[in-house]
């Protein structure tokens, strides 16, 4: 039997319980994305992704980045090369890319709203980890519908 949810009550057990274990697993991969999304980043902007670079843009250690870094191969998202860098598996690149799209679809969406460049994009740094696939597909369906026109018109009544 599904409670339906009414002002001040818990929402039935199984979608409460949905909302927490998809919120830890998000919190599980957002460093990994983080890392990888900035690889990406660096590779694709012809620098070399090293331990130093990495550290200095993610305001990290250096010691904080080569754990990390431990990690991504073992998991197999990078390959670190000696007196190289770092480079991405196809896995690496294939999760850099899917963290990339969705920064990009709600940076889009929050700037549309009429938040400033720099809090959308690093509101969108923080959100692209924890938004799922349908709101993803909600966000993209209001930006083509016209959301931007929209807030305009919203925010010049205001004015």
């Amino acid at each position: 039997m599904v409670r339906k949810k009414t002002a001040g009550s818990l929402p039935d057990m199984e979608t409460h319980s949905e909302g927490f274990r998809a919120n830890r697993a998000a919190r599980r991969k957002v460093l990994v994305e983080d890392y990888v999304e900035l690889i990406s980043d660096l590779l694709s902007e012809g620098n070399e992704a090293r331990q130093v670079d990495i550290a200095g843009r993610l305001g990290v250690s250096q010691p904080t980045v080569a754990k990390m870094l431990s990690r991504l191969s073992t998991e197999g998202f990078v390959i670190q090369k000696p007196y190289r860098g770092v480079f991405l598996t196809p896995a690496g690149q294939e999760m850099a890319d899917k963290a990339r799209l969705r920064h990009q679809v709600v940076e889009a969406f929050l700037l549309a709203l009429g938040v400033s460049e720099d809090n959308a994009r690093i509101d969108a740094e923080g959100l692209e980890h924890y938004v799922g696939f349908e709101t993803l597909q909600a966000f993209e369906a209001a930006l083509q519908g016209g959301l931007q026109a929209f807030m305009k018109g919203v925010r010049s009544c205001r004015d």
